[in-house]
């Protein structure tokens, strides 16, 4: 049985696309799919593929703990939302070696690599002086970038600091920044965003319909009455027998009598109910073993 909360659904009826609780929604604002991972232009398969995605967060703020991250969540919910597997997040300092070394190896992994942080017009703002060096080409200031910013500040006082946002990589197109000007920019599979989280999200924005997406994963929640330990093991064996299908284990502390929560993910919604399945005839099990009724008490 599962310990379900006073009005909960079932298993089977809270099968659902993921993030439900995301920072910002996506989805319905994609617009023209058409793109491929490296160019502006090409055609999107009619099947379903898998599109993953790495993300380079890039500070010593963040690093030194001044800084508390918020953006990790965030392109976690937008690549969620465009059905695009985040595999991998790195967090370096502002650091050109380590910025290069990340955004090579992230580009060659990834359909898409995203960076936060380290665009501004400050002297440790290297993001962009980094990431050309990466693709081994020059960084310019880019004729649409500076006309945004003369707009913004006036030919008068766009200074040399202010300028200094107008940096692109040469063959880069830029991420329009809707919140203060500056804007981001994209070279390769490489997408150069700012670390202010406002901004941002503002710049996901407008990437979303230039993003290819992939096949959106469906979910299975199964609240069960006991503790990790005890549903450690055969979780293990029904995850081995279902390698395309994620599960998870998700200690529910200060929330009785539900323990453990159990959450499968796979983009086979037939898979996903057999696995399911599996995972509730286990916690039917271990409840049944350990005298626990409906509402997770024990009997006597």
């Amino acid at each position: 049985m599962v310990c379900l909360r006073s009005g909960a659904k079932s298993p089977r009826a809270r099968l659902a696309g993921t993030n439900p609780t995301g920072l910002l929604d996506f989805r319905g604002r994609t617009g023209n799919k058409n793109r491929t991972a490296l160019s502006p232009v090409g055609t999107m398969s009619s099947q379903p593929v898998s599109v993953t995605a790495g993300l380079v967060v890039i500070g010593d703020e963040i690093l030194s703990g001044r800084t508390k991250d918020r953006n990790i969540g965030t392109v976690a919910d937008f690549c969620t939302d465009l059905g695009i597997d985040l595999r991998e997040v790195r967090v370096v300092a502002d650091d050109r070696p380590a910025i290069v070394e990340a955004v090579q190896a992230l580009s060659v992994r990834y359909t898409y690599v995203f960076t936060s942080g380290g665009i501004g017009p400050t002297h440790d703002d290297i993001t962009a002086e980094s990431v050309a060096a990466a693709f081994d080409v020059p960084v310019d200031i880019h004729p649409e970038a500076r006309r945004i910013l003369e707009e913004r500040f006036g030919t008068a006082d766009l200074t040399p600091g202010r300028l200094l946002m107008a940096r692109v990589p040469r063959g880069g197109s830029l991420i329009v920044n809707s919140v203060s000007g500056a804007p981001g920019f994209v070279i390769g599979n490489v997408h150069v965003m700012a670390g202010v989280p406002l901004v941002l999200e503002a710049m996901l924005e407008d990437l979303a319909p230039r993003l290819r997406g992939g096949r959106k994963l469906s979910s299975i929640a199964i609240d069960c009455c006991v503790g990790e330990s005890m549903v450690a093991a055969d979780l293990g064996a029904i995850q081995s027998a279902y390698p395309d299908v994620k599960i998870g284990s998700y200690p529910q502390l200060g929330r009785p009598p539900v323990f453990t929560q159990l959450v499968l993910r796979a983009a086979d919604t037939d898979l996903l109910a057999a696995a399911a399945a599996e995972v509730q005839a286990l916690v039917d099990r271990l409840h049944v073993e350990n005298n626990i009724d409906l509402m997770g008490k024990t009997s006597a």
